[in-house]
């Protein structure tokens, strides 16, 4: 097998990591904070893997939860709207907004924006995005709140820090919980925000052990494997 090649950041990150240590999430925040960053502001992830078996059809885990310190990025709203609805987009701060015409746009290729949202009435005209959208976790979906007609509570929402998770077919999440330049205090908001809501959403026919392994790293760091004990808690 071929090893992977690693940059220098990278390495000297590892560095000041000890080898199987799990640690408690203050100190692996601290870490992060001393590792070596790159000239932008580079966003902290949390990945979790989970014990359930994803083919199963009641062992899909996925939602979404509002991070109480935002991500701290710029998240652009697409919404597929028409009418008073597609004004009520535009009022509440949607980056794009449009019908048969921006649709027409993201079929040709142009995926400029975070996430979408679409009223109930347009999903039939939408749906025809589903292949293009739904590998990349962009396609609206009334299970996570992104089909709704009440647009500005959706819109203000996302904007303010809201982020959507879903366990891939390993069982492994991943999911931003902010940037290295936030505060250590919010960082930890933050992350016990995201371990609570991946809790909450422990499938009930999950059986055995549901919180294998957390990690926290940067967009291009080392992961620093998390105490479970202390999570728990």
């Amino acid at each position: 097998m071929r090893s992977e090649k690693r940059g220098k950041r990278y390495l000297e990150a590892k560095k000041l990591l000890e080898p199987g240590k799990a640690y408690l999430l203050e100190e692996a925040l601290e870490i992060l904070k001393k590792m070596p960053h790159t000239k932008f502001d580079e966003t902290i992830d949390i990945s979790f893997r989970l014990g359930i078996d994803s083919r199963q059809a009641d062992q899909q885990v996925r939602g979404t939860l509002s991070l109480p310190e935002g991500t701290g990025k710029k998240v652009r709203v697409l919404v597929f709207a028409k009418g008073e609805k597609a004004q009520e987009a535009r009022d509440a701060g949607a980056d794009f907004v449009g019908e048969k015409e921006l649709i027409d746009k993201v079929s040709g290729g142009w995926l400029d924006f975070d996430v979408a949202v679409a009223t109930p009435d347009i999903m039939r005209e939408v749906s025809k995005l589903g292949r293009l959208l739904g590998p990349r976790g962009l396609m609206p979906n009334p299970k996570v709140g992104t089909v709704t007609f009440d647009l500005r509570k959706t819109i203000q929402a996302i904007q303010a820090g809201r982020v959507e998770f879903r366990a891939d077919k390993s069982g492994n999440l991943h999911l931003p919980v902010g940037k290295v330049s936030f505060d250590k205090e919010r960082l930890v908001k933050n992350v016990k925000a995201a371990i609570e809501a991946i809790q909450r959403a422990k499938p009930p026919a999950c059986k055995g052990r549901y919180l294998k392994r957390a990690a926290l790293s940067l967009s291009m760091g080392p992961g620093i494997n998390l105490d479970l004990q202390s999570l728990s808690k």
